[in-house]
């Protein structure tokens, strides 16, 4: 299983590289931001709110339409020639999320670089930390996102995804804190999951280390993606049986 998976990573990772433009251009929405409303926030807030916010919405958009990559192999019957290799199933999903939480490593590298530009001054351990958790939370984002393009219709993905990923988003927090908005949305905005993984790169990007957000944060991030793991792996296994 991990001779599969790294053959398949290596693939996938050799495909991304020879497509630079895609990598770019799924962080161009998030440096928009950074570079259009940055510095309009910082005027009440500053770098080390905002730009966590960015990473979550950067993940969500970049491991969150990771599916589609599987409905284009299926459509081009990529899917159907591998049901029938010895290779493992789990290695099918597996070397497509490692190469998807690589391609988030690298973007969220490229937002960093033009955050630290514009003033942002996160700590080194909170940024190691923060890449940690980010990247097992693209884990799980991505897995699950294959579940979903495999279980729908391949014409609905992109609407269904292009619809979820800003409400998300938005009620993550990633613009502004959910605490200056009214109390009914700070209250549903405690069902997303992405709230508590944010709070969490916040607080270690302002050098706070153990604080009870980091630690739920980090909860919430294991727990969503080993739900996201094992969703992908079912799902997998029941297209290639």
């Amino acid at each position: 299983m991990v001779r599969d998976t790294w053959v398949l990573f290596r693939h996938g990772v050799g495909v991304t590289l020879r497509q630079k433009a895609g990598i770019v251009y799924g962080v161009i929405q998030p440096l928009l931001f950074l570079v259009l409303f940055g510095p309009i926030f910082t005027t009440f807030g500053t770098w080390e709110t905002l730009v966590p916010g960015l990473i979550i919405q950067l993940g969500l958009m970049s491991t969150g339409m990771a599916g589609f990559g599987v409905v284009f192999d299926k459509r081009a019957g990529v899917l159907e020639r591998m049901r029938v290799t010895p290779a493992s199933r789990l290695a099918l999903l597996l070397g497509r999320v490692l190469n998807n939480v690589v391609t988030l490593v690298v973007q969220t590298v490229l937002l960093l670089a033009v955050a630290f530009a514009f003033g942002l001054r996160a700590s080194a351990p909170g940024l190691a930390a923060g890449f940690v958790l980010v990247m097992v939370l693209g884990a799980g984002l991505a897995a699950l996102s294959y579940a979903v393009a495999l279980t729908i219709n391949e014409h609905l993905f992109a609407p269904v995804m292009s619809t979820a990923v800003m409400p998300l988003a938005l009620l993550t927090g990633s613009f502004l804190p959910m605490s200056m908005a009214p109390g009914w949305l700070d209250a549903i905005s405690h069902l997303s999951p992405f709230r508590y993984v944010l709070e969490a790169l916040r607080d270690l990007f302002q050098g706070h280390y153990l604080t009870g957000a980091v630690g739920l944060g980090t909860a919430v991030t294991v727990l969503f993606a080993v739900a996201g793991l094992t969703i992908g792996v079912r799902v997998f296994n029941r297209e290639h049986s």
